[in-house]
């Protein structure tokens, strides 16, 4: 099967900045796919470069097999969502949608209809004759999505869409945003900073660290099996044993260890059999809802988490900030890293 967008070692420099570092993979025909990674990691670039606002300085970017690396951004069947929205504001809302019909010259029945059609997809419906201003946040974006979708492009790029949205109204339109994408077999390609937005939407998800991907593998994976350092961190945040760390606690090279994989003990109790115990001491008990993070300096050197669920925290009497305590771990819960990163 062709792939819908593939890379072929492209980079993409500016200056002596390399923002984009021979970087190559495929995006599969209808796949939910994410570019994750923070600010500056080339997620953003990448996307450019498919919208063809950008043009790589080595390499091919293909859709659909063709070459498109210096083709311009109209001849291209994709379409991009940005985060500001980018609607027009003297225009009602089935204007703004039916506008890149207009462009191409749609009849006006023909792209009024499409636009009915496109509103009541993203259950708008009712709003065709209001003015952006008048709509809420999301809204607005249901109508970007809408005016994104009604030329039918065989690719939508999304941009942090759901970054100017308050965190329920984000968790809402995620749910929205993979059941429109499973309804209508398109395409998606989203960049995001959000580990949880990645996590909980994408089929596959491509971590970006410093213009190059450090891992790219299905969301359980990359949350069970990181790795490198950076992707351990960066997604989930877990607790990392360098070379050093990791040789003082009986391991033979780095690891990661998620925080909800580590018990924190009393330092007179007896560990587990079979566990690898880390002694330290409580610098921070953060409350979380459902669990607490607690934070222990290890006697090895470093501050470490667990996460412990407050039915266990209630348990723990005795403990907390400034006490001796040990971490513990049932040994096959490290995760082996290479040592691609140091994040």
């Amino acid at each position: 099967m062709t792939a819908a967008i593939e890379f072929r070692g492209v980079s993409r420099i500016y200056g002596e900045l390399r923002a984009v570092d021979d970087v190559s993979f495929a995006v599969e025909p209808g796949e939910f796919f994410a570019m994750l990674g923070p600010s500056g990691s080339g997620k953003t670039t990448c996307l450019r470069l498919v919208a063809g606002f950008d043009t790589p300085n080595s390499g091919q970017v293909l859709l659909d097999g063709a070459d498109v690396s210096s083709m311009p951004p109209y001849e291209r069947n994709v379409n991009t969502v940005f985060q500001d929205y980018a609607l027009f504001p003297h225009m009602t809302v089935l204007e703004n949608v039916a506008y890149g019909p207009r462009v191409r010259g749609v009849a006006k029945s023909e792209r009024e209809q499409r636009a009915r059609e496109m509103l009541e997809l993203v259950q708008l419906g009712a709003q065709g004759e209001r003015r952006p201003a008048q709509l809420s946040g999301g809204q607005r974006q249901r109508v970007a999505l809408a005016r994104a979708l009604i030329n039918r492009p065989k690719v939508l790029l999304l941009d942090e869409p759901l970054g100017a949205l308050d965190l329920k109204l984000r968790e809402e339109m995620q749910i929205e945003l993979k059941s429109l994408q499973k309804k209508l077999g398109i395409t998606f390609v989203y960049v995001t900073h959000d580990q949880g937005e990645a996590l909980s939407m994408a089929d596959r998800v491509a971590v970006f660290n410093k213009g190059r991907i450090e891992q790219l593998a299905a969301p359980r994976e990359l949350y069970l099996r990181p790795a490198t350092p950076f992707v351990a961190r960066f997604v989930g945040s877990a607790n990392v044993a360098d070379a050093a760390l990791a040789q003082k606690l009986g391991f033979a090279a780095a690891f990661a260890i998620r925080a909800e994989n580590i018990d924190v003990q009393a330092e007179s109790a007896a560990a587990p059999p079979d566990s690898v115990v880390a002694p330290g001491a409580v610098v921070a008990v953060q409350f979380h809802g459902a669990a607490s993070r607690w934070q222990v300096q290890l006697d090895a050197g470093e501050i470490w988490s667990a996460l412990i669920t407050e039915e266990e925290t209630r348990r723990m009497n005795g403990l907390g900030v400034g006490t001796r305590v040990n971490l513990s771990w049932p040994r096959e819960a490290a995760v082996p890293l290479s040592s691609a990163s140091s994040g």
